[in-house]
């Protein structure tokens, strides 16, 4: 099996909070999970990398785009209208999205997997669980997972 590193992943992280950021950031570097970590702050800038204004798609940087990590609670447009919009697009409805949220709340759920959620995640109050929780979201979705291959 070949490791994350070999197959040139990367990940985008759609979350607006500073602290989970960098939690996330330094979990995905601690175990070396992938070679890019891209960073959209609020709604409208995740969209706008993934289906930016000029019409070049893939996008350079997204080429590679293996995950994304999608908050829910976002300023601008929020995580259910990016996740409704990613998979209504033939050329983004097939990566993998993991909703990783505060929310508990079972409409959340519900709706989260109603537009094509991979996967629903709350995220843990400590540190180390947060930590821990974010290296298991990379080692499936990253390492063990089989992806389609997007060209």
């Amino acid at each position: 099996m070949s490791s994350a590193n070999e197959t040139k992943l990367s990940i985008l992280l759609v979350e607006d909070d500073a602290n989970d950021i960098e939690l996330t950031r330094r979990a995905f570097e601690r175990n070396r999970l992938a070679n890019m970590f891209l960073v959209a702050r609020d709604g409208a800038e995740a969209l706008e990398m993934l289906f930016g204004t000029s019409g070049d798609w893939p996008h350079p940087v997204l080429s590679d785009l293996q995950l994304i990590l999608l908050d829910l609670n976002l300023p601008k447009v929020s995580g259910l209208e990016v996740l409704r919009q990613i998979r209504a697009d033939d050329r983004t409805k097939l990566i993998p999205v993991v909703v990783l949220t505060s929310s508990d709340e079972e409409r959340d759920v519900m709706e989260s997997y109603g537009l094509g959620a991979n996967s629903y995640v709350r995220k843990p109050i400590g540190f180390d669980q947060f930590v821990e929780a974010v290296r298991e979201l990379g080692l499936y979705w990253l390492v063990l997972n089989k992806t389609v291959r997007r060209d």
